[in-house]
């Protein structure tokens, strides 16, 4: 951060200049310092940069479709955001984890291994209190889960991967199964304590009371797609060529669709007595002159002019030109 001189701090520089006690060409000729970056060998940096880009956009597709599933689950408002994507080693992460805490254990299928799903005490207990029909508000005391608070968190995470599904579709396509739910990151032990994990945490809000959600996947187990987490293979599904066969296909397609067409006869604006009233050989007087265009309509939007008339004996119209009004604001 730049700082700010007052002016005092103007002035007696100013002064020092002066009498000579500062030389300009001194500061000017100041050595630029090297800035150096800490590395510890014991963690390497096994996730570039563009793989943590690439789960930072996947778990932010996740987030909104598990915002959605919340709200209308919980009957309460839910918003869900991801607050870092980071890289360190199990040991750290188990570590940092409350006790008791919900903590999934999944299984990445058809990768080998399991990541961990993590959700603090707080969001626990305000989505239990909810799904049995209390207010949501925060549980002040810190208790372990009893059975059936452990069944019903278990078939929320089942409905969570079901919705984890979706955002790893251009990466791969995955299968996750919730294998055990532990309440103590010491029965956790599903991989080396130097193991390398991406770590997401997103932040849940339900009504008033605020926690954390830690999704722990190791790098062991997702190398197999690693190459995959990149933003260029993310949008290859999207820019994909499209072959001839499939253009001519498409407009094939586009060509046999209906639309229906209307032609508007005229206008006339009667009140209800007048409506309660008609009678059989009554006439209605329309707003349009019998040599008048008159409009046509393809859906609910007017494209074209034309005149009435017979062709082999059908009613028919003849079309006499174009509005181009709505293909210009199209446009």
């Amino acid at each position: 951060m730049t700082e700010v001189l007052s002016q005092g701090e103007i002035d007696a520089l100013l002064n020092a200049l002066k009498t000579g006690e500062l030389d300009v060409m001194e500061i000017s000729d100041e050595k630029e310092e090297k800035k150096v970056r800490p590395y510890d060998f014991k963690i390497p940096n096994k996730f570039a940069k563009d793989q943590f880009r690439t789960l930072q956009m996947i778990h932010d597709n996740f987030s909104r479709l598990l915002q959605t599933y919340l709200s209308g689950y919980l009957r309460s408002l839910v918003q869900i955001e991801v607050v870092s994507v980071d890289q360190l080693t199990y040991y750290e992460f188990s570590n940092s984890m409350p006790n008791p805490s919900t903590l999934g254990i999944v299984d990445f299928l058809p990768l080998s291994g399991s990541i961990l799903m993590e959700i603090s005490p707080s969001v626990t207990f305000a989505m239990i209190e909810r799904i049995l029909g209390g207010t949501g508000q925060a549980y002040e005391k810190n208790r372990v889960f009893t059975e059936i608070e452990l069944t019903l968190m278990e078939k929320i995470i089942n409905q969570i991967l079901n919705l984890y599904k979706e955002p790893w579709k251009n990466v791969s396509e995955i299968k996750p199964k919730l294998k055990k739910i532990e309440t103590n990151t010491q029965f956790a032990q599903v991989m080396s304590p130097n193991e390398t994990i991406a770590l997401i945490t997103l932040n849940v809000k339900i009504g008033a009371v605020e926690g954390a959600m830690h999704i722990c996947i190791p790098h062991i187990v997702i190398e197999p797609i690693i190459e995959k987490l990149s933003t260029k293979f993310w949008f290859s599904g999207v820019t994909k060529d499209i072959s001839v066969n499939e253009i001519h296909n498409l407009e094939r397609r586009i060509e046999n669709t209906f639309l229906p067409l209307n032609v508007v006869l005229g206008k006339s604006f009667l009140n209800v007595k007048d409506v309660l009233n008609l009678q059989i050989g009554d006439v209605i007087l329309l707003d349009k002159s019998s040599n008048e265009e008159l409009e046509v309509f393809v859906g609910n939007r007017l494209k074209y002019y034309c005149y009435p008339g017979l062709k082999k004996n059908k009613v028919a119209v003849k079309i006499t030109r174009i509005e181009k009004k709505g293909d210009e604001a199209d446009e």
